[in-house]
């Protein structure tokens, strides 16, 4: 079955006799003229169902359709639409332990990590919603594998990738370079949503911040200080409110920019990734390591699983 939607709404479903038992969905839009802030610009995707989420690296929210997320895999980029409907994007099937989408159009995405044949895969860009990918860099000392990224929303030129060490790129990917000084044991990392220079990183000595593109790092605060901290993520509209995973303190929410941290009394497991939706901040989504998703739609406090 091949299904076109346009601009959010279905248009057509053409029933194909002889059709692929891939049960291949494509989306897209035929409007040719230039989208709004609302539309996602002209894009067709190709969508193979799959069943479930395995081995997942990495969680984003689309830039404009908040319906659609989207979730890095050992085995290519995911889609979940509607809390229930859950595609591969296309025909790769590439590790991607490192995935970062652009804060403001939902056409790319960068990736790092393993090719299915092999090798790593330094940096990739995706300029058509995660159907093919482009190289754009060997890192430095690569081809790198980052198993962590992160692009600044206020300055989606501003990258941040881990591999044997903190590396930065200014230019969009193409360039990189190493920082003289960074924490240890680096499990994620998290562009902060306002300010282009503030990055954090969840490591397994506690949750520490740069105010300085990576140059320099410090503690976030005293709850924090120790301890592996898994996840941490910023409201795109209250920059005050923030959300983080320590292995000792479990689910925890700040709402004074991460200085005093408040037990969330909910269990989703060992978070991994928070992603929130920037056109809706309540919308937020956690996954643990049981490659499990859940959502919640009221800042962070409850919680419903989807997959």
């Amino acid at each position: 079955m091949k299904l076109k939607i346009t601009n959010l709404a279905f248009v057509a479903i053409l029933f194909l006799s002889g059709c692929s038992s891939s049960n291949e969905v494509r989306i897209g839009e035929v409007d040719s003229s230039s989208p709004s802030s609302t539309e996602t610009p002209n894009l067709e995707l190709e969508l193979n169902p799959v069943n479930n989420i395995s081995h997942a690296h990495g969680l984003a929210v689309d830039a404009i359709e908040s319906n659609k997320l989207y979730i890095a895999t050992h085995t290519g980029l995911l889609l979940l639409m509607d809390d229930k409907d859950l595609y591969r994007i296309g025909d790769i099937q590439d590790d991607f332990m490192g995935f970062s989408a652009h804060p403001e159009d939902p056409t790319i995405y960068f990736t790092s990590g393993h090719p299915k044949q092999g090798g790593n895969i330094g940096v990739q860009r995706s300029n058509d919603g995660g159907m093919s990918w482009q190289k754009i860099s060997d890192g430095l000392s690569g081809p790198v594998d980052f198993h962590s990224m992160t692009i600044s929303p206020s300055n989606p030129n501003v990258l941040y990738g881990w591999h044997g060490g903190l590396q930065r790129s200014t230019d969009g990917g193409e360039t990189w370079v190493l920082m003289n000084s960074e924490p240890q044991n680096v499990i994620s990392l998290t562009a902060d949503a306002y300010d282009e220079n503030v990055v954090y990183a969840s490591t397994t000595k506690g949750l520490f911040i740069s105010k300085d593109q990576g140059e320099t790092w410090a503690t976030l605060s005293e709850t924090l200080n120790t301890g592996v901290v898994t996840a941490v993520g910023v409201d795109p509209i209250n920059k005050n409110n923030m959300i983080s995973f320590s292995e000792t303190l479990g689910l925890l929410k700040s709402v004074d920019g991460g200085q005093t941290w408040e037990s969330i009394e909910v269990d989703l497991g060992f978070v991994l990734y928070f992603a929130f939706d920037q056109n809706q901040s309540n919308t937020l989504y956690a996954l643990n390591k049981e490659s499990a998703i859940y959502k919640s739609i009221d800042g962070g406090q409850s919680w419903n699983k989807l997959k």
